[in-house]
């Protein structure tokens, strides 16, 4: 006799989905938290060295800026009535740069943690609630893309915490007015490109994110011309004392969070609280939450669906291509096609040159911005006059080393598993380094030239002045890509599941501090003979050849010696990476 198989009634299916477990969040987390735990824990050779590198550099990094902005503010303290005013506006705009910054990382964040990660085709298919799902890809983002804008954040507002005497109580203050801020900018995005994703497949979708780079730097550029920050840098160009104040107490920016957060930080510290602001911000922060929480129930599994599909790409040879064969022919067979490698890999990526468009935006305006510097009229000296293009410098490098991080840093991680090929084939491993630097190098080393050239010659300095940017600019250039390659090599990151991460690694913090450290310690050694030079000019004094020679050799041994010995120790790495 045949026994069939009982079936279960309709009451059990109904209760079946319920008996199902469902992990809860922090289990969710559990696997990314114990991954970053055993990577800690790892007994990597160098680890240790690496870790206290990292925080020696960490600190000095944070002492810069603590120290700057800390005896700004001073100087703004002992300003009478109007210096909170000066304080809180430039609080402002730091948070509203923050806020851009977070909005962008976010959206090309968001893309990998929330469609494109390795975990997800087993968590999409458990029996996982939602949102939970949602909460924790989430959480993963912010932490992502917002670290490096919290650990900027720490010396600033402890800057301000002590300068106006914030008390114990400030950073907790502080605290509850970042975290806010910081998932505001997160939720924001992650519905963003829940919503590309719904329009386009993933992986075409890193396509438009380069039109959202643009339209961001575009409103960021309006933000900012509105503002008119240089205003303030002439007060006599305001008709009244009151018409000046009035600017100052003028919201930077009324309806983005960045105010609300300056209005709050404030408010705590000139005894004024404003707990409005506060209310905005943390209200604001779960409508963000809830409508992106709504929009993933709605949207997430059509656009995960959509996320499996592969982007189409067409590979042509035309005549641009020949004429490129025929300017580097004279490197050598294995040189050439190792530079047309390296050009075909960053104009077939879409989100690599794609930023050209956002690098040239932001490119235009600062050039732009220098035409309203206050360089003119009573009280501007030939020394100020000559001084301001030498601090530009400064400004040149911190763009420059943004650039190399972004293009040139990630060169060896980008190799991927295809780095094995490369080393089990006949050629030598420096020829690969080399022409990935010199094809970072020659587009970096025109921009800074353009740069400091067109800035130079808007503010009308001297030949002196020109010559000593020039130069300067020209060899930090060469140190900041020797370094971004050295770096990027010394710190891989080949299981990347998006480039635009990779800067934003442990290297890529650590490569920023170097290269701010070169910037800095450059300028302060040419400080002093450009001192002399400006003083003797100036006042009819002798200037001192021996400083000039000594300052001037010094920062250039400086600068070869960052592009050559970061070079040579990423050599050394790749030769002992197994064929």
């Amino acid at each position: 006799m045949s026994r069939s198989t009982p079936q279960p009634t309709v009451a059990a299916q109904d209760a079946l989905p319920d008996a199902l477990p469902d992990a809860p969040l922090l289990h969710i987390l559990t696997p990314k938290w114990l991954t970053a735990r055993a990577r800690a824990q790892s007994g990597e050779r160098g680890r240790g060295a690496r870790a206290a590198l990292l925080a020696v550099v960490g600190l000095l990094f944070w002492s810069f800026v603590f120290a700057v902005l800390y005896r700004l503010l001073l100087y703004f303290k002992g300003v009478q009535e109007i210096g909170p005013l000066l304080a809180g506006k430039l609080l402002g705009l730091i948070l509203v740069s923050f806020f851009s910054i977070l909005l962008l990382s976010n959206v090309i964040t968001a893309l990998s943690s929330f469609f494109l990660a390795k975990d997800l085709d087993l968590l999409v298919s458990a029996p996982v609630d939602w949102l939970r799902v949602y909460l924790a890809k989430l959480l993963e983002t912010v932490l992502a893309s917002s670290w490096m804008v919290a650990l900027m954040a720490i010396p600033m507002f402890a800057a301000y915490g002590i300068a106006y005497g914030g008390g114990w109580s400030f950073p907790v203050l502080a605290v509850a007015v970042f975290v806010p801020f910081l998932v505001i900018p997160s939720a924001v995005g992650s519905a963003l490109t829940l919503l590309l994703v719904n329009l386009f497949p993933a992986r075409r979708t890193r396509d438009i994110l380069s039109v959202i780079a643009v339209v961001t730097a575009a409103g960021v550029v309006l933000l900012f011309r509105l503002v008119r920050p240089e205003r303030l840098a002439r007060p006599e160009g305001f008709r009244s004392l009151v018409e000046f104040v009035s600017v100052l107490r003028t919201p930077t920016s009324p309806l983005l969070p960045s105010e609300w957060a300056q209005r709050s930080i404030m408010g705590a510290l000139t005894g004024t609280h404003d707990w409005l602001t506060l209310y905005l911000l943390w209200s604001t922060a779960a409508v963000a939450v809830t409508v992106g929480a709504l929009l993933h129930r709605a949207l997430y599994l059509t656009g995960f669906s959509k996320a499996q599909e592969s982007s189409q790409r067409s590979v042509q040879s035309g005549r641009l291509n020949a004429i490129g064969q025929q300017l580097l022919a004279p490197l050598g067979v294995l040189r050439r096609e190792l530079v047309t490698k390296e050009l075909r890999l960053f104009f077939r990526d879409t989100t690599q040159w794609s930023q050209l468009i956002l690098l040239a935006v932001l490119v235009v305006v600062y050039v732009y911005n220098i035409k309203f510097l206050p360089l003119h009229g009573e009280g501007i000296t030939f020394f100020l006059v000559n001084v301001i293009p030498f601090l530009n410098l400064i400004l040149a490098g911190f763009v420059l080393a943004s650039i190399a991080a972004r293009f040139i840093f990630p060169g060896v991680s980008l190799e991927g598993r295809t780095l094995w090929l490369l080393r089990s084939s006949p050629m030598q491993v420096r020829d690969l380094l080399w022409a990935k630097f010199w094809v970072g190098t020659a587009p970096l080393l025109v921009l800074a030239l353009g740069i400091v050239g067109v800035t130079d010659y808007l503010l009308q300095v001297s030949a002196f002045m020109f010559l000593v940017s020039v130069m300067s600019i020209t060899l930090l250039t060469f140190a900041v890509a020797g370094m971004a390659l050295g770096f990027g090599t010394l710190f891989p990151q080949y299981e990347t599941e998006n480039a635009a991460q990779i800067p934003t690694s442990f290297g890529g913090l650590l490569f920023m501090m170097a290269s701010i450290s070169v910037i800095g310690g450059v300028v302060i050694l040419e400080a002093k003979p450009v001192y002399g030079y400006l003083s003797a000019e100036a006042f009819g004094t002798n200037t001192d050849p021996t400083a000039m020679i000594v300052g001037f050799t010094a920062a250039a041994l400086l600068c070869i010696a960052a592009t050559l010995i970061p070079i040579r120790a990423a050599l050394r790495r790749l030769e002992v990476v197994e064929r």
